[in-house]
């Protein structure tokens, strides 16, 4: 395996969010923070708590969610249409580098973004929320990464299939944020009335959202199980549509 290539691409990636700080950080950082203030600290009306939990506390995990769902697509996408977009794909295409150390360093790099950012959120979740705590830091830090990891994938899913800029901000912004809100990040869904509570079921960001919050207070939606097989079947998946893709050359060589 060429490490050394895997290692170039994965830093020039890694300086290039580094260079675009503000907009690769700290603007979905302040927009974060932005929900917590809205829909936590100064929230007027409502129940206070949700399952005996803050409401503060009990949407920081769809917070997160939220956010890792969106940049890591962004993040993926944006890296490997760009090269697209101004021919140095075939650079990198004629180069010695398999399939496997391109996706390696493209999605390691984007996820690497990701659950930076979902560590600061979180950081910045215990000043809108002080009694937030987690009772399964190993598990969460898993359920971290393996979205960051998987929506990465279908970020590069996305960018390869893309044709123009527009395609790219598509299914982030009309897709995956409305199934997200619609997936419990503000709520739970067993507060719902029937048959939205079973249609709910239906919605795969229930099961990332409510395994993530299972993580912070040993409770969910779901049972924890189905959330851990949807997101390793997720990222199985990802990860066979992405080497085909790169196997036949299928909108990459032509």
């Amino acid at each position: 395996m060429n490490l050394y290539a895997v290692a170039a691409i994965y830093r020039f990636e890694m300086n290039r969010t580094f260079r675009t700080l503000w907009q690769s950080i700290v603007s979905p950082v302040v927009s974060t923070s932005l929900y917590f203030v809205v829909f936590g600290a100064v929230r007027a009306g409502g129940p206070s708590e949700i399952d005996g939990m803050p409401y503060g506390a009990f949407i920081v995990p769809g917070l997160i969610m939220l956010s890792l769902f969106t940049q890591s697509i962004f993040n993926a996408s944006f890296a490997i249409f760009f090269p697209k977009f101004i021919g140095t794909i075939y650079e990198l295409l004629s180069a010695p580098v398999s399939f496997v150390e391109v996706i390696m360093a493209y999605v390691g790099a984007a996820a690497t973004k990701s659950v930076m950012l979902g560590l600061i959120i979180l950081a910045t979740a215990f000043v809108f929320a002080p009694h937030l705590a987690i009772l399964h830091p190993l598990l969460m830090l898993v359920f971290l990464v393996l979205t960051s990891l998987s929506f990465s994938l279908f970020g590069f899913i996305i960018g390869v299939l893309s044709k123009n800029f527009e395609e790219i901000q598509f299914i982030p912004m009309l897709i995956v944020t409305p199934m997200t809100f619609l997936g419990g990040a503000f709520y739970s869904i067993t507060k719902l009335p029937q048959p939205w509570q079973t249609i709910s079921h239906f919605n795969p960001a229930v099961y990332l959202i409510s395994g993530f919050r299972w993580t912070f207070f040993g409770k969910g939606d779901v049972p924890v199980i189905w959330s851990l097989a949807f997101i390793f079947g997720f990222f199985a998946v990802c990860l066979v549509i992405v080497s085909w893709i790169f196997k036949t050359g299928y909108k990459i060589k032509v």
